[in-house]
């Protein structure tokens, strides 16, 4: 009675895209940390810089070009500090502003942005259509 089991290898995005959504939740156990620690403050500081950003950019549908794997690094800091800073003014604007509930705002909408394709990048789709509609010139 052996059963043939194949196991197969895990997709590299949904490695990727777990990874990311488990990022936020990484930085908020840091906070438990002591104080001075810089066991607590560079996760926490890698998340809100890139975090949401990479949630939002990277899990791409298909594997992306090397132009388009660096506009999403390239973007995922502005994204990630403009999301950090709506949410922080959104959170002092309702007077509930704590790291708590900051990161885990952020946590939370990393965590659900990276269950969803990312964002079109335009290096992605800008080459790849343009050379797969080329058409030959003709001369006279």
């Amino acid at each position: 009675m052996s059963e043939n089991r194949q196991t197969t290898a895990p997709n590299p995005q949904t490695l990727i895209r777990v990874a990311v959504a488990l990022s936020g939740w990484v930085a908020l156990a840091a906070t438990a940390l002591p104080g001075g620690s810089s066991l607590r403050w560079i996760p926490v500081f890698l998340f809100v810089c890139v975090g949401p950003g990479f949630a939002l950019l990277y899990p791409q549908p298909g594997m992306l070009r090397p132009a388009a794997r660096l506009e999403a690094l390239a973007l995922a800091a502005p994204v990630g500090l403009s999301l950090a800073v709506l949410t922080a003014t959104s959170l002092f604007l309702v007077e509930g502003f704590s790291a708590t509930a900051f990161l885990v705002s952020l946590a939370a909408f990393t965590t659900v942005a990276a269950a969803f394709p990312g964002l079109p990048l335009p290096a992605a789709t800008r080459g790849a259509a343009e050379r797969g509609r080329a058409k030959p010139v003709k001369r006279r």
